[in-house]
């Protein structure tokens, strides 16, 4: 299970730190990272780190300003978000997958997803 929090309300240029805890398995056996779904878009993977993080994959449009980071020891990963814009604001949800062989991830390959947390970014 994974276990998403963090999202809110926020200022764009502003910052927010997402959280995603997981029981059940370990981040080792698993890629795990950040998908985003605006409203009427679809789904579409922003960050993921591939198992034991040998591989780091992000999208274009968040390089620069969001970074992925993960807590092995407590099985917890983090998206900081800095520099917040208007079209930031979607449901992001956390993801794993058992085995990753392309990036971006597709959904079909998400083993595991965490329930959504809301961002919204106002102008």
């Amino acid at each position: 299970q994974l276990q998403a929090s963090g999202g809110g309300l926020v200022l764009a240029g502003g910052s927010l730190r997402l959280s995603c805890a997981a029981s059940g398995f370990t981040f080792d056996d698993y890629g795990v990272g950040w998908f985003r779904q605006a409203p009427r878009k679809e789904r579409e993977a922003i960050y993921f780190i591939s198992n034991r993080g040998t591989v780091t994959w992000y999208a274009d449009s968040v390089g620069g300003r969001f970074t992925i980071s993960s807590d092995n020891a407590t099985n917890t990963v983090y998206l900081q978000m800095n520099r917040l814009k208007p079209e930031d604001t979607a449901v992001y949800y956390c993801a794993a997958a058992e085995l990753v062989t392309v990036y971006p991830p597709p959904p079909e390959s998400i083993h595991y997803w965490g329930k959504g947390t809301l961002v919204t970014v106002s102008s």
